[in-house]
């Protein structure tokens, strides 16, 4: 039994399916997931289109002259065409494989117990092992009076219900500076509150560094070491008021700050599964609750809510289900994640950030090499951004890597395959890799 469908839940049903595993999967919303295809796909699909207006406005340097005009009607019908192929593309693939999909809302009535309420009644099942994929839900600070109008959370966005004419963004992590990143392009004016000292708080200095100067670059507006204390509205006007005293007004707000885990109504103590302070359910590497035949996965669990760890997780919980780990194997190392953040330009990374090397005293070797050195960047028309790689100086065994750029999402890739598998900087040089292409910069520096 899986409650939840989104990447944690419908790729553990898929793969357990697949091992012979008798699935049924609870969704109440939508199979694939809110948080993947309310959140993270049309997120993504909106700042493609962002990009395509700012390539526009590369075109006179690449020897076009073009216009781009921005039609917020087709936008949207775009993001749903996508929403709802990626839907049917996961349900067709559940039903292919006799996943019983119900659409209703679970809970624990006991240990195996699971009671679902759908639009045609309760109906009470039993099952050997469950898996909860919950997800999680923009978090909404007391201060502020969310309306869906002016003052809107992320899943308000998809897209606004019109072009900002000056958004104001609170919170500048990965969701607050995409969507200040998205909020620009479309050409509004921004100004992101940032509460620490530099954007992205947790990522590489140098990396957030290079996202800044791009930012100010493009007329953005950061308001650093201010945290929001209170948001007003006045007709059309909305108020922001920081901690420190200062005010900022514009035509909307975002919040960007955060999410809660989706773990309350679940009857999880009738199961007597253990939660945190903060909702989560904490796993151990199996992604095994405090009860033998619990499982949790995805931002549920609160190990890391990226999409691609919630599908791994599924999987191999399917696998530990279904006895196939009875064997040694692999099990997920989080700090060797790859992510990506989908600005302009891109930022990706993996593995050992150099900052937090540094601050354990342990002996690293850095390089970096410029994309202003990269015949395809120059080609392309943009040579921003670095590459750069951590290794043991002693062994030559590549840690980790950040890269800053065009498609640096598809060419962190390469260094997370390094850093998984234990591969050495001579593995990267050594390999034939295309010319001209970006990722020749990859071997420059690693070499």
């Amino acid at each position: 039994m899986i409650l939840g469908g989104g990447p944690a839940g419908n790729t553990c049903a898929s793969v357990a399916a697949t091992l012979g595993a008798d699935v049924t999967l609870v969704e109440r919303d939508i199979v694939g997931g809110a948080s993947h295809l309310w959140d993270c796909i049309p997120s993504k699909a909106l700042i493609a289109t962002g990009g395509e207006l700012v390539e526009l406005g590369r075109a006179r340097a690449m020897g076009l002259s073009a216009e781009g005009r921005l039609d917020i009607e087709a936008l949207r019908e775009r993001v749903a065409s996508i929403e709802d192929r990626l839907h049917r593309a996961i349900a067709t693939q559940l039903a292919s494989q006799h996943v019983r999909v119900i659409c209703g809302t679970g809970r624990f009535k006991g240990p195996h117990e699971i009671v679902v309420e759908t639009a045609n009644g309760i109906e009470e099942l039993s099952a050997d092992f469950v898996l909860v994929a919950t997800g999680s839900r923009p978090r909404v600070p007391d201060f502020a009076p969310v309306d869906r109008e002016r003052v809107l959370i992320t899943r308000d966005a998809y897209p606004p219900p019109e072009v900002p004419e000056h958004a104001i963004v609170i919170g500048s992590g990965v969701t607050g500076v995409e969507f200040t990143h998205l909020f620009s392009s479309l050409g509004a004016k921004v100004t992101l509150l940032v509460s620490r000292q530099q954007v992205l708080p947790i990522k590489d200095a140098e990396v957030a560094a290079a996202l800044e100067e791009a930012f100010l670059a493009r007329g953005i507006t950061l308001l650093k070491g201010a945290r929001a204390a209170a948001v007003e509205r006045e007709g059309d006007i909305t108020r922001v008021r920081c901690v420190d005293g200062r005010v900022v007004e514009g035509s909307h707000v975002l919040l960007a700050v955060g999410s809660v885990p989706n773990s309350e109504g679940l009857g999880l103590e009738e199961a007597g599964v253990e939660v945190d302070s903060a909702g989560h359910i904490p796993v151990n590497h199996n992604c095994l609750s405090n009860i033998a035949h619990v499982y949790a996965a995805g931002d549920v669990a609160g190990k890391l809510p990226l999409s691609s760890v919630a599908a791994m997780q599924g999987r191999k919980i399917a696998e530990h289900l279904m006895g196939l780990h009875s064997r040694p194997h692999r099990h997920l190392d989080y700090d060797k994640a790859a992510s990506a953040v989908f600005t302009d330009p891109e930022i990706a990374d993996v593995g050992l950030a150099e900052a937090e090397a540094f601050s354990e005293g342990r002996k690293i070797r850095v390089t970096k090499v410029p994309f202003s050195a990269n015949a395809k960047a120059l080609i392309k028309g943009d040579a921003r951004g670095f590459v750069k790689i951590l290794s043991d100086p002693a062994t030559g065994v590549v840690l980790g890597g950040s890269i800053v750029g065009r498609s640096a999402a598809e060419l962190i890739s390469v260094i997370a395959v390094a850093v998984t598998n234990g591969l050495r900087v001579d593995d990267i040089v050594d390999s034939l890799l295309v010319h001209p292409s970006l990722a020749e910069s990859l071997a420059d520096a690693a070499s």
